[in-house]
């Protein structure tokens, strides 16, 4: 199983920009599809954006279209969100996550996901 570290978060004005990193140590990522989840104040964890095995392919929710991108560096075994034009309804713990080969679930989905970071704060002031 794949350990998972996010780093990156902080505290940005309306409009900013912040790239969050999410550190995977024990298995390369590469074979895994890698998510970015977010969870605001009294709200439930929802889906940001993902990226699959090898980056084939990248998924994006409609609330963030457009303003973050995920990537990865396979030397670094890292995963970056990219995160510009930020709103205050950007604020939230946003985690990082990692889906063993054969999982089952739709990458939108929590279920979809094996591996947890603790996560980390990004706080979007007006």
């Amino acid at each position: 199983q794949v350990q998972l570290v996010e780093s990156g978060g902080g505290l940005v004005q309306a409009g900013g920009s912040l790239r969050l990193s999410c550190a995977a140590s024990g298995r390369s990522f590469s074979n895994y599809d890698m998510g970015w989840f977010r969870r605001a104040p009294a709200k439930e964890r929802e889906f940001v954006a993902a990226t699959m095995r090898r980056g084939t392919r990248t998924f994006y929710a409609d609330s963030v279209k457009g303003r973050f991108t995920i990537s990865g560096d396979n030397d670094k075994n890292t995963v970056y969100l990219q995160m510009n034009s930020l709103k205050p309804e950007d604020t939230a713990v946003y985690y990082c996550a990692a889906a063993a080969p054969g999982n089952y679930g739709l990458y939108y989905q929590m279920a979809h996901y094996n591996s947890w970071g603790r996560g980390t704060q990004v706080t979007v002031s007006s």
